[in-house]
């Protein structure tokens, strides 16, 4: 009995997340940098490779390719590791100093960014 209420638990959890992701409009990379006026402050999924990954006490960021190009995900928890695939979604926001999160070299201390409200690796 226990063991259908945690497999109903667990169905229940998977399917609440999938109806959160899929109201979430999936954008590609080149698209959000092309008309960054149009996406900014607006929520937006990416999907990718995770192909760097900085974390310090459970917060961090991480980047995303998806093949049209690239764009650093700030993580209030956990990030991905390198390599991962993933899907996320967040806010888009421009000019944000990522110094505050996490020391990064200078070349990717600032720019735009998707602040992430969840993510989930495939």
């Amino acid at each position: 009995m226990r063991r259908m209420k945690t497999r109903a638990a667990v169905a229940l959890a998977a399917l609440v997340f999938a109806i959160v992701f899929s109201a979430c409009e999936v954008k590609k990379i080149s698209q959000i940098k092309a008309e960054p006026d149009r996406y900014v402050n607006r929520e937006v999924g990416i999907s990718g490779k995770v192909v760097r990954s900085f974390s310090i006490l459970g917060k961090g960021a991480y980047e995303v390719d998806d093949g049209t190009g690239r764009l650093w995900v700030i993580s209030p928890k956990g990030v991905p590791r390198t390599g991962t695939e993933v899907v996320t979604k967040g806010k888009i926001r421009d000019g944000f100093d990522l110094s505050s999160v996490v020391k990064l070299p200078d070349a990717v201390s600032s720019g735009m960014v998707l602040i992430e409200t969840e993510h989930r690796a495939r």
